[in-house]
């Protein structure tokens, strides 16, 4: 029997960055909320002396335990889905904070294009460019770029973020709060030949500040220290933007927010005399095993893509996509990401070793529509960039083509390459496919008896495409750099969950204008149900050329924004 607790205001499912933005503003409006968070606290104190590449690179500490929550994988819709046993190429967090502790801090804000992919497109080169007959499911996302730059602007306020203004990107309210990183040897040897090119460098906007900030809510992040631990790592130094360092002190420093950890929510409840709303949550404390029920005028889903689209889907919110009538949105449109690449191999070394997670220049020639399209047969395009985020000795064998995967002639290679070997990368935009999608497992299960996530999914033809064609234009810029051998990313072929890749999932419970093709209006409410708020990259219609947090970190701003609306008007529908 599970125990009903006290009402509150607003419950939120999650306490990474959208969790702590949403608890962060509401409680500073005067609202009582909760934040359920399913793993244990921590902060800058737990990550002294974390210099332990094994225990958090390799070993993933701070990461989900796959035992006991995973998902189900097959690249399409004739194979048997096996579940995620180690994880590969996308690193889920756990805990406080979640993935938001152990990123590295690339903080790009979306391309105008990006909002409405599916009418500039058609504007520009006509309706057949979509692809809508090989199953390409091209939306827009029901908000402008003009209309999100506001919330852009917090987060980036929120964080401090480091960095100068990109002339091929949207424009912009204000200038980065801190100045721009100190650029490396590397870093100026891109530019030198991105520049030659006659391409627009501009240093990465970066989470792992150049100097000290004081944030509009008071929080203080310190200055970086260039260790070249921030991805899989949290921040020793308190320099590496995360929640634990802004929104959540900042939501507890209100007195009106309750953080309470080790509570997993496994079902959403709808209203029983009002099946437009739902009344509260039900959460297992994941140290006894008892259960809880925690009403809330508000409920709304702060945890990660999967498990945002696996909390509606069990409990009955919403109509899941199905791709064989084309029906339903929940679960709809899933993308990753690619990247198309070049290495280039030195005589001199370079201090490679040292870096940080967003120490990087970047360029948006080759993004969004900023070139043209006509002759190509893809659409959007990738950011460039070459990053110096600290080649640590475990993982770093960057070796020549043909080199043996192991033994002495790998191990020489490896050692003489190791800080010889430097990247240029495109990050290549992922576009819908109606094969692309999440549904619930009919097999597999979690440790609480809840079905897994089943993730259907394969890169296509437009992946292909776009990843040759970055490939080429990366190798363009290594050359000019001066590198004696270059080495271009091979082609793409099946997807597969291992090896690592990026942490960019997308999609599932996607925003729009309608409730034909989205799950949540431009406020992040649900369309069923008027109380109930879903906010993550699982809203984004497609992925981009870019990291998704600082176009997460601004639709949480817009959805704190619509849960205050809603609380202090009386409930309805949000325009």
């Amino acid at each position: 029997m599970a125990t009903t607790l006290d009402k509150v205001d607003v419950v939120t499912v999650g306490v990474g960055w959208t969790g702590g933005i949403i608890a962060a503003e509401a409680a500073k409006a005067g609202l009582k909320v909760v934040g359920l968070e399913r793993g244990k606290t921590r902060g800058t104190e737990d990550y002294q002396h974390v210099h332990d590449e094994l225990k958090y690179a390799v070993r993933y500490e701070l990461m989900q335990d796959v035992s006991k929550e995973t998902l189900t994988f097959r690249n399409n819709r004739d194979e048997e889905a096996l579940p995620m046993r180690q994880l590969g190429s996308f690193l889920l967090g756990n805990n406080l904070g979640g993935a938001g502790t152990h990123w590295n801090g690339q903080t790009w804000r979306f391309l105008p294009y990006d909002f409405e992919i599916r009418s500039m497109t058609e504007e520009r080169y006509g309706k057949e460019k979509l692809k809508d007959e090989q199953g390409y499911q091209l939306e827009d996302w029901g908000i402008t770029y003009d209309e999100l730059e506001p919330y852009f602007n917090t987060f980036e306020k929120t964080l401090g973020i480091s960095g100068e203004d990109n002339p091929l990107g949207g424009d912009r309210s204000e200038p980065y709060p801190t100045p721009p990183m100190l650029k490396s040897k590397t870093l100026k040897m891109f530019e030198k030949a991105a520049t030659e090119l006659e391409l627009h460098p501009i240093m990465m906007p970066s989470a792992n500040l150049s100097e000290k900030y004081e944030n509009p809510d008071g929080q203080t992040i310190n200055a970086c220290q260039y260790c070249a631990f921030c991805e899989r790592f949290g921040c020793e130094y308190g320099a590496k933007s995360s929640p634990e360092i802004t929104v959540i002190p900042t939501a507890q420093e209100t007195d009106n927010f309750e953080l309470r950890v080790h509570a997993n929510v496994t079902e959403i409840i709808t209203d029983e005399d009002d099946n437009s709303k739902v009344s509260g949550v039900k959460f297992v404390d994941t140290l006894t095993g008892e259960e809880f029920i925690q009403p809330a005028d508000v409920v709304a889903l702060t945890s990660y893509v999967f498990n945002n689209y696996k909390l509606l889907a069990v409990s009955d919110i919403g109509e899941q996509y199905d791709p064989e009538t084309g029906k339903g949105t929940l679960g709809r449109n899933y993308c990753y990401q690619t990247h198309g690449s070049a290495t280039g191999f030195f005589d001199e070394q370079f201090n490679t070793f040292m870096g940080a997670g967003s120490l990087g220049m970047g360029l948006d020639d080759y993004n969004g529509d900023n070139f043209d399209h006509s002759d190509l047969d893809f659409l959007h395009g990738g950011n460039m960039a070459h990053t110096q985020t600290g080649a640590r000795p475990i993982l770093s064998n960057t070796v020549p083509e043909g080199t043996p995967s192991w033994g002495e002639e790998f191990k020489e290679e490896s050692i003489h390459n190791y800080t010889r070997a430097i990247t240029v990368a495109g990050q290549g935009a992922s576009l819908p496919h109606k094969e692309n999608y999440l549904s619930m497992d009919e097999t597999y299960k979690d440790s609480y008896g809840i079905p897994l996530v089943k993730l259907t999914f394969n890169f296509t033809e437009q992946d292909e495409k776009l990843v040759a064609y970055l490939a080429d234009r990366a190798a363009e810029i290594m050359e000019k750099m001066g590198a004696k051998e270059v080495q271009k990313s091979g082609e793409l072929g099946d997807y597969d969950i291992v090896p690592y890749q990026s942490t960019h999932n997308t999609g599932g419970t996607t925003m729009g204008a309608s409730k034909e093709n989205s799950v949540v209006n431009n406020y992040l409410q649900h369309w069923d149900r008027d109380n109930l708020f879903v906010v993550g990259a699982g809203n984004f219609q497609h992925n981009s050329g870019y990291n998704p947090t600082d176009t997460v970190g601004a639709l949480a701003y817009r959805c704190a924004e619509g849960v205050i609306k809603y609380a202090k008007e009386g409930g309805g529908r949000l325009e």
